[in-house]
């Protein structure tokens, strides 16, 4: 165990978070991350309501770990959500993007911890303005939605920035990217990827395969998808939804956004409200909001569905440096062993150097 900021916040044995993925971070995988002294995140962007509840309760009947939920905070339902992290007692709120400060101020008041995932200085400084009690700070090597700069810019621009304990994500799989991160002055680190490639994730081995197949130039940023920068591994499918026309490219999407609405329990209404507030000031034309209704469906197909010819897998840049699927358990415990294997060899040419 290396206490930090971070396992003092939450009250885990080690310094890693296994980030919310959409249709992976599930309870299975989330009580396997916490029972390992990792900081599990559930991802319940993908679940309606009632589901949330009863993950929530799935993940407390497997572990006695602290864990948390990722949240959206533009979402229609997020006080519904957050009424449930309340009412059953979940230690951590993690956002993908940031949260009103009333909203922190009502998890707050119920004990909960709130960390965001922020991709800028800027929001970092106001999500600790209104009180977020750390940060998650994705740089451009990150899976998923991602920004341009990388982690090791980004990184000290945060940690210099605010007072509250700060997380890097971006381009971490092993314990040299921990080490590293702690010399940044982040308090920890945070992996999707590398957690999605373990024994216990429940992605199906055939997907599973095509990850640890990549090489890093199979990992690129594509607009395609929804009209915004997302990290994924390339496909036919991705070549293809480039390369389509805009009205080819908003029928699929319109299809696959009915099939998403059915399993959320959303209303087109509220589908589309989400849409908007996924523009966030960007020009965004209205077939693009549309496919961002569509992208839960299309990272379903492959993460759950095992059809990587349909669906989008993504993906961090490590996927190309991925090559094995150990437990949650032999994961955090080899990243921290090579941890403190590196910071004693640190240590001992230290000392020589002083004597």
């Amino acid at each position: 165990m290396r206490e930090t900021a971070l396992t003092r916040l939450v009250g885990v044995r080690h310094p890693i978070v296994q980030t919310g993925m959409g249709w992976v971070a599930g309870p299975r995988l989330v009580s396997a991350s916490a029972n390992a002294g990792a900081l599990g995140i559930l991802a319940s962007a993908t679940m309606t309501v009632d589901r949330l509840r009863e993950a929530v309760r799935e993940v407390k009947s497997r572990t006695d770990a602290p864990f948390g939920v990722n949240l959206r905070a533009d979402a229609s339902d997020a006080g519904d959500r957050v009424r449930i992290l309340i009412e059953e007692g979940v230690r951590v709120a993690s956002f993908a993007l940031a949260p009103s400060a009333e909203l922190i101020a009502e998890l707050k008041k119920a004990g909960v911890v709130v960390i965001p995932s922020i991709g800028a200085r800027r929001h970092a400084e106001k999500v600790a303005a209104w009180g977020a009690d750390a940060v998650i700070v994705q740089g451009g090597e990150g899976g998923g939605h991602t920004g341009e700069v990388a982690t090791t810019v980004l990184l000290p621009q945060v940690v210099d920035a605010v007072r509250i304990p700060v997380v890097a994500a971006g381009g971490f799989f092993d314990g040299r990217g921990l080490v590293a991160a702690l010399a940044y002055g982040a308090a920890g680190i945070a992996m999707g990827t590398r957690f999605l490639l373990t024994a216990d994730s429940t992605v199906p081995d055939t997907v599973k395969a095509r990850y640890l197949a990549a090489t890093v130039r199979d990992v690129t940023v594509t607009r395609a998808v929804d009209g915004l920068p997302h990290r994924m591994l390339r496909t036919d499918l991705v070549d293809s939804l480039e390369n389509s026309g805009r009205a080819k490219a908003l029928f699929h999407a319109v299809r696959r956004a009915a099939g998403f609405r059915r399993l959320s329990g959303l209303t087109w209404r509220q589908m589309v409200r989400d849409g908007l507030a996924m523009k966030h000031g960007k020009d965004l034309t209205w077939s693009q909001i549309l496919l961002a209704a569509n992208t839960p469906m299309l990272l379903k197909a492959a993460m759950v569905d095992g059809r990587t010819d349909l669906g989008v897998m993504a993906s961090g840049q490590v996927a190309g440096v991925i090559g094995d699927l150990p437990s949650c358990a032999e994961l955090v415990a080899g990243v921290m062993a090579q941890a403190e294997e590196i910071i004693g060899e640190l240590a001992k040419g230290s000392a020589s150097m002083r004597a």
